[in-house]
């Protein structure tokens, strides 16, 4: 029996059925459509720019005032949003610590590590990477502020991130160390790559803070000095 008039549309679709995969939604617009695309992308944009500024605000009164001293109500009035804005992202002011250390620690590595690799020897490495980290602190002492002194010993789990940030930073230079004993450079075939790479990591961002308490200290010299220590 041929198919009613009404039954053509189950054969053959309709120009206002949707696509396969998609599925309609109120008013006609389609899930998956590049509409829709764009709509999310900005919402995921706005999202990501008012994690930026709690961040930011974050970070800033951290340094000027430490982690006791610092309030979610300060953090939120300072970055222009809500409570509400902010427990979206977080649970607390130390998970806002933590996000905030993950962040930028693991930056400021991948800066450190991608100077370092610029070097010429082992040496030349290790020199790279102390100074890089040095001047990074220098250049941006807010930052370093926070992950070198306000950040120290405010909480176990903050503790955890900060140990973690200094495990990698350790690990590059103990797998610089291995390879340049292996290499026959006496220097480094005599320590434990584990501890020399542990204390390269406590020096330089304790000499680092200490640094940053004075204004008119010159990086470079610096940078130099613990250049001759471990990389002369």
């Amino acid at each position: 029996m041929a198919p009613r008039l009404q039954d053509l549309h189950a054969l053959r679709g309709h120009f206002r059925d949707p696509a396969a995969g998609h599925l309609p939604r109120p008013g006609g617009r389609l899930i998956g459509s590049p509409a829709v695309a764009v709509s999310t992308r900005r919402r995921e944009e706005r999202r990501e720019a008012r994690l930026g500024r709690l961040l930011g605000a974050a970070l800033e009164i951290l340094a000027d005032r430490g982690y006791y001293e610092t309030s979610v109500d300060q953090v939120v009035a300072s970055a222009r949003t809500s409570k509400t804005a902010f427990y979206e992202f977080f649970d607390s002011k130390e998970d806002c610590v933590r996000e905030l250390l993950a962040r930028e620690g693991g930056a400021l590595i991948h800066e450190v590590t991608s100077e370092a690799a610029q070097g010429a020897g082992h040496r030349d490495r290790l020199r790279r990477g102390i100074r890089a980290f040095v001047h990074s602190c220098a250049e941006r002492r807010t930052l370093a502020r926070v992950l070198v002194v306000e950040s120290v010993g405010v909480s176990p789990r903050i503790e955890e991130v900060r140990h973690t940030l200094q495990g990698r930073f350790a690990a590059v230079v103990e797998e610089e160390v291995r390879r340049a004993a292996q290499d026959g450079d006496e220097l480094y075939a005599a320590v434990d790559p584990v501890v020399f790479g542990r204390a390269v990591v406590g020096a330089v961002s304790e000499a680092t803070g200490h640094f940053l308490a004075q204004p008119q200290a010159d990086p470079e010299a610096l940078a130099a000095s613990l250049c001759r220590i471990f990389a002369p």
